[in-house]
């Protein structure tokens, strides 16, 4: 499948989700507004490998969220790119509980913020979903057409984990879902 299919895929994918009444996060009179997610135009650009370095000695730890609560994750790695011409790196992690549902084992989160945050994105960051690469496999693909935002964007009822400072990305990626917040 074409980067441009999946991409459009993921969007189709997620504008169901938020019409959805059992999935969504938008409070019902939202949802029945709702036509889809405003996104920035799909950019192959922001679709770029990522070196793992994986972490096996960290720590499970208490993430923070937008509200009290503290669900425990562990720091599975880091991963290394060339985003616009700039070395980065994001930590990406993984959520203790939900390791031990079925389908979600090798699932892995990267939440993120970059200079769009505010100004064309959600302020208060974004999210990347990943799986765990294939055994012997060093590289990830982030593509960043597949962003999201938080569900507490949408609604107060949710508690959401807030990227991490080591997170902050000092560049502008205008690339997946965006926002008016």
């Amino acid at each position: 499948m074409s980067h441009a299919r999946s991409v459009a895929k993921f969007q189709r994918d997620l504008n169901h989700e938020f019409s959805d009444p059992k999935e969504s996060p938008l409070p019902a009179a939202a949802r029945q507004a709702f036509r889809a997610l405003p996104y920035y135009p799909v950019g192959y650009r922001y679709c770029v490998p990522a070196r793992l370095v994986r972490d096996s000695t960290a720590a499970p730890f208490a993430m923070p969220t937008s509200t009290a609560r503290r669900p425990m994750y562990r720091k599975y790695g880091d991963l290394y790119f060339t985003l616009a011409g700039q070395a980065l790196k994001l930590s990406v992690y993984q959520n203790l509980e939900l390791m031990t549902r079925p389908g979600f084992a090798d699932y892995l989160f990267v939440p993120f913020t970059d200079l769009t945050n505010g100004h064309g994105s959600y302020g208060g960051g974004r999210y990347l979903d990943l799986r765990e690469p294939t055994a012997g496999s060093r590289t990830l693909q982030l593509d960043f057409n597949r962003a999201y935002n938080p569900s507490c964007a949408y609604s107060p009822a949710y508690s959401c984990p807030v990227p991490p400072v080591e997170n902050r990305l000092a560049v502008a990626i205008p690339a997946g879902v965006q926002s008016d917040y």
